[in-house]
């Protein structure tokens, strides 16, 4: 195992909050050189490597397994492509960029003049030093993407062009990992792994992801079992969900990890529903982080939240990232590198999460048993249950909020946001009024 993974499964096993952001940065880099797409060697290579981290189940569905009304396209996978000058200079060359290539390029080897060539050449003349990433997943065809100035120094030439891949019947491959909690409902993790070498849009979700299930896992059994997907974009949810299609109803919280490492400010896309549990979580986290942030509403373009929030399944799975896909320059281009992306911003990153499956975890509604007036705090030692610190008297109105709100229509998150008060305080003044016997839970029948 490489010097990476073993910093990376240290970190893990230690806990140590200060390299956590270390080690997803150097998983990153561990992934960073891969090939992928929606199929292929590069997807199950990727999966392999995070089997040495997380148990995970590797998958394969059959090219022509039907998937509603998309079909698991053909698998492709690529050994070489280059652009050969007339002196045999490699030009465009795929093993110094594996975005050099048109993900799902058909095999080609044939000789041609620039102008033939051109209309199989992709550049940014905006940004001439960065190559862009172009797909071509369900048309037949072919081509090169190159920075401009490549562009710009080839001349009047014969060149030689060859994309050394194969289409050819297979499978797509994703990767799946279940930690079994008290209860069959489910909180769904769902990241995509089907882009090449881009770390914000691609390798940071995966290694949040990675790192979030490793936590979770170590930490005993949670009240929700958890599932973790590892997908080709689309086409991997799609797919699973025709799949999986009873048990996709135990879902009652999702989230889609992307863009989760640069340092832009946080973004939260809300579900097709805006106001599931999941939804106020996130919001409810954001507002209280000290950073700011933004909130998009639901819309039907974007990352696999359109599938699970598609009209058939309406489940209630939000977005939360940093950068929205498309919003900063370096979006599908090979400047989203390992430099783009930063340690300290996965570490901010994955705190959110945390913060956000605390919320889930620990959300509850309860019955005020002396709901008649105020009781007296003071002749039962609430006031130093509560403590003299600074926050004590925020504690205080905190556990007034949630004795008048605990009618059993109220959660703690809603208490939370009608009294403007992180959940953590509401949560555990509602712990001390229930060890005081004030506050039992509701438990609907």
């Amino acid at each position: 195992m490489t010097d990476s993974l073993d910093i990376y499964l240290n970190t893990v096993n230690q806990g140590d909050p200060e390299r956590i952001g270390v080690a997803m940065h150097r998983l990153m880099a561990e992934l960073y050189p891969i090939c992928r797409s929606i199929t292929g060697e590069g997807v199950r290579e990727t999966l392999r490597i995070l089997q040495r981290l997380i148990p995970l189940e590797i998958h394969e569905v059959p090219t022509g397994t039907p998937v509603f009304d998309w079909t698991v396209p053909k698998e492709w996978n690529i050994r070489d492509a280059y652009i050969l000058d007339g002196q045999g200079k490699r030009v465009v060359d795929f093993k110094k960029s594996n975005l050099h290539v048109i993900s799902y390029s058909q095999p080609v080897h044939k000789k041609m003049s620039l102008d033939e060539l051109r209309k199989h050449l992709v550049s940014l003349p905006e940004h001439p030093d960065w190559i862009p990433y172009r797909t071509s997943y369900y048309n037949e065809n072919w081509g090169f993407c190159l920075s401009h100035r490549q562009l710009e120094a080839m001349h009047d030439d014969e060149y030689e062009v060859c994309i050394d891949s194969s289409l050819t019947d297979g499978h797509l491959t994703y990767g799946e990992y279940l930690i079994q909690g008290q209860s069959q409902d489910e909180i769904l993790i769902s990241c995509h792994i089907c882009h090449p070498s881009l770390c914000n849009d691609n390798l940071s979700g995966i290694a949040l992801a990675t790192q979030l299930a490793a936590q979770l896992a170590s930490q005993g059994k949670p009240r929700y079992s958890y599932r973790f997907l590892f997908i080709p974009g689309t086409i991997g949810s799609i797919t699973w969900l025709a799949l999986n299609e009873a048990q996709a109803g135990r879902i009652r919280h999702g989230l889609v990890v992307t863009c989760v490492g640069d340092g832009g400010q946080f973004t939260y896309k809300q579900s097709r529903r805006g106001d599931a549990e999941i939804d106020r979580a996130a919001i409810h986290v954001l507002k209280h982080s000290g950073a700011a942030w933004t909130m998009q509403e639901f819309f039907p373009y974007g990352y696999d939240e359109r599938q699970y929030c598609s009209p058939g399944f309406d489940l209630p799975v939000g977005c939360l990232m940093r950068s929205p896909h498309g919003s900063f320059p370096e979006y599908h281009t090979s400047a989203d590198n390992l430099d783009f992306v930063r340690p300290e911003f996965l570490e901010e990153t994955l705190h959110r999460y945390l913060d956000v499956v605390e919320i889930l975890e620990h959300n509850r509604t309860y019955i005020n048993l002396n709901p008649k007036c105020e009781p007296q705090l003071g002749k039962r030692g609430l006031y130093q249950a509560i403590g003299g610190d600074s926050e004590a008297a925020k504690k205080q109105l905190a556990m007034l909020w949630v004795l008048n709100l605990s009618d059993g229509k109220h959660s703690l998150l809603d208490i939370a946001a009608k009294a403007a008060c992180q959940f953590g305080i509401i949560r555990s003044v509602a712990e001390v009024l229930v060890q005081h016997g004030l506050l039992r839970e509701f438990v609907e029948v």
